[in-house]
């Protein structure tokens, strides 16, 4: 449990230090002219746009309690948003925590799984008629339209909590190409544009996002690439594990398993409406 604790701990600064990144990039483009940052204790408070993905609170909970004043001064310039609070709390966060978030009036609408994998272990290779590229300024707008495109259409498998329009996924992806550090990737499948993926790394977790594939490329390997390739360049960076996030019971985790991925935490989503 102790080694546990601190891989979540690693993990969720990781996942906080991202969030800042995307929405300080965001304040700096002009992009999100209401867009806030808030130190919460451990994690941050963050508000992009409405409907924003990135509109929450991560990171707090697990390292230190979250404290009542600072928490009540995020809530109020949400409601000034007129955005609902919602917050990502880790489920190996002490159960005091969520308790007392739901006495001050916030419900449970779900879970998503934290899945990590070890670099030390061996991975396999792309299908041979699948492609890997990474993306430069010359296919960036390639990788951006197919990225966009194939997030929006959705498998509807597992237990999401989200389901994000094709503007608000659009969005989100322009918020991404602001923050430095990503690394993109383009798939080719027979020589098509196929799918997209992304990866950053910091402090030697390598964090696996953004991975999507247009429906009429799926099962043929895609994915699996996509996976492989950014598994070998972390690798090759040092990194020391690998974390995604998937929506329990889905296609995606399944996939992610049998890459060699494990749950190893959840977090709870929570929103005070």
């Amino acid at each position: 449990m102790i080694a546990r604790l601190a891989l979540a701990r690693r993990i969720e600064d990781a996942e906080t230090v991202l969030t800042r990144a995307v929405v300080k990039a965001v304040i700096a483009s002009g992009r999100g002219p209401r867009a806030f940052l808030r130190e919460l204790g451990s994690g941050v408070a963050a508000y992009v746009r409405p409907d924003s993905p990135m509109n929450k609170l991560i990171g707090a909970g697990l390292a230190a309690p979250i404290a009542d004043k600072e928490l009540e001064k995020v809530e109020t310039l949400m409601r000034a948003c007129e955005e609902p609070l919602r917050i990502e709390l880790s489920t190996l966060s002490p159960p005091e925590v969520e308790v007392e978030l739901r006495a001050r009036g916030y419900r449970l609408l779900g879970f998503e799984n934290v899945l990590v994998r070890s670099l030390d272990e061996a991975f396999g290779s792309a299908e041979a008629n699948v492609s890997i590229e990474r993306v430069g300024p010359e296919t960036i707008a390639l990788w951006k339209r197919i990225t966009i495109d194939a997030s929006a259409h959705s498998d509807h498998s597992g237990d999401s909590v989200d389901q994000f329009s094709h503007d608000v996924i659009a969005e989100a992806v322009e918020d991404f190409l602001h923050v430095e550090g990503f690394e993109r990737y383009l798939a080719r499948a027979n020589g098509e544009p196929a799918g997209g993926a992304s990866l950053l790394i910091h402090e030697r977790v390598a964090m696996l996002g953004g991975s999507a594939t247009l429906p009429e490329y799926r099962l043929l390997g895609v994915h699996t690439a996509l996976i492989a390739a950014r598994l070998a360049e972390a690798r090759v960076r040092g990194a020391e594990f690998a974390v995604v996030t998937t929506a329990p019971g889905s296609r995606s985790q399944a996939n992610m398993i049998k890459r060699g991925f494990r749950v190893v935490y959840a977090r709870s989503i929570l929103v005070r409406d």
